[in-house]
C-alpha cells in the first residue's frame, strides 16, 4: 500500500513540474525584429522623426521589436533590399520598381494619391543656348543615383540615343542644382518636387525646365518576402487601421489604390542595359548594336 501511494505521489509531482515547465516555455517567447527602412537624403534626424510613432505603433501590435534604419541614397538602399535587410520599405518609385520585380517585395500601401505622382525634369541655367533635348549632345549632363526614378531611371530614358560629354552622378537632388549654379554641368536631372523645394536656396540664380517627363507612379510601402506569413497578415492589418494622424506622418494613404508599376518596371528595365555606358568618357546613351 504504501509503495503504490508513493509511486502514485511521484507520478503526481512529475506531471506538475511537466505542467510548469511548459507553462515557462510558453510564456518565454522571443520577440520577433522588423526593420523599417527608409531613404532620408541629407534630412538626417529631422526626416526620421516623422516615422517614430508608426514605428512605436507597430512594435506594440505586432509584440515585436522594431528597428528604422535610414539609407542616405538609393545606392545604399538598393544594397539592402537585395540582402533582403528591411522588412517593411518606405519607397520611392525608382527603388520600389526594383524590389517589386527582382526582389519579390510585395506593395501594401500607396505612398500617396494621384496628387502625389511626380515627373522628372531636366534643368539648364537660363541663360544657357540649350532649347531642346538633342542640344544637350556632347554636354555634361548631372543625374541622381542608380535606383532614382526621377534623377536616373526616366531622365536616362528620355536622353536615349544621345552621347553625351560625362555623365557625373550627384549623392542628393540639391546637388544638382549646385553643380548647375556653378556652371560645372550643363543639365542636371532631378524630380518636380525637389526642384520646388530646392530652387529657391539659389536666390540669385535662374533656371529654366529644359524637359518635363511623363508621369511617374508614387512610391509604396512594401513588405519584405521573408517576412512570416502570420506576421505579414499582422502588419497589414495594423498599418491598415493606424490613427490618421500616424498614417500622415509616415506618409501613406490606407485607403488609397496601390498604383500598377507594370508600365514603369518596363521603363527601367530598358534602362538597365545601358548603365554599363553611363560611367564611360564619353557615354554614348545606346545598346550595344545600334552604336
Amino acid at each position: 500500500m504504501f509503495l503504490r501511494r508513493f509511486l502514485l505521489l511521484q507520478t503526481i509531482v512529475l506531471i506538475l513540474l511537466l505542467t510548469v515547465g511548459c507553462n515557462l516555455e510558453q510564456e518565454t517567447v522571443i520577440p520577433k525584429k522588423l526593420t523599417i527602412g527608409v531613404v532620408s537624403y541629407e534630412q538626417g534626424a529631422v526626416s526620421l522623426d516623422k516615422y517614430n510613432r508608426l514605428k512605436e505603433y507597430i512594435a506594440q501590435e505586432t509584440h515585436s521589436v522594431v528597428e528604422l534604419e535610414p539609407t542616405y541614397n538609393e545606392l545604399q538602399a538598393i544594397e539592402k533590399i537585395q540582402r533582403k535587410q528591411w522588412d517593411i520599405i518606405f519607397a520611392p518609385p525608382g527603388l520600389a520598381a526594383i524590389a517589386i520585380n527582382k526582389e519579390l517585395y510585395i506593395p501594401l500601401f500607396s505612398m500617396g494619391g494621384v496628387s502625389s505622382r511626380q515627373r522628372s525634369l531636366l534643368v539648364v541655367l537660363d541663360n544657357k543656348p540649350i532649347k531642346k533635348i538633342a542640344d544637350l549632345a556632347n554636354k555634361t549632363v548631372a543625374l541622381g543615383q542608380i535606383g532614382s526614378a526621377a534623377g536616373y531611371y526616366v531622365p536616362l530614358y528620355d536622353l536615349y540615343g544621345l552621347t553625351l560629354a560625362q555623365i557625373r552622378f550627384a549623392p542628393t537632388p540639391k546637388t544638382i542644382l549646385q553643380w548647375l549654379s556653378e556652371d560645372s554641368v550643363d543639365a542636371g536631372a532631378l524630380s518636380e518636387m525637389d526642384f520646388d523645394l530646392y530652387h529657391r536656396e539659389f536666390a540669385t540664380i535662374k533656371f529654366r525646365i529644359l524637359h518635363t517627363s511623363r508621369w511617374i507612379p508614387s512610391g509604396v510601402v512594401l513588405l519584405g518576402p521573408t517576412v512570416e506569413r502570420n506576421l505579414q497578415h499582422q502588419i497589414q492589418k495594423a498599418m491598415s487601421e493606424a490613427p490618421p494622424d500616424i498614417t500622415a506622418d509616415a506618409g501613406y494613404v490606407p485607403t488609397a489604390k496601390i498604383p500598377n508599376y507594370q508600365q514603369f518596371i518596363k521603363l527601367v528595365e530598358k534602362v538597365i542595359p545601358l548603365e554599363q555606358r553611363v560611367k564611360q568618357t564619353p557615354a554614348v546613351l545606346r545598346n550595344a548594336k545600334q552604336s
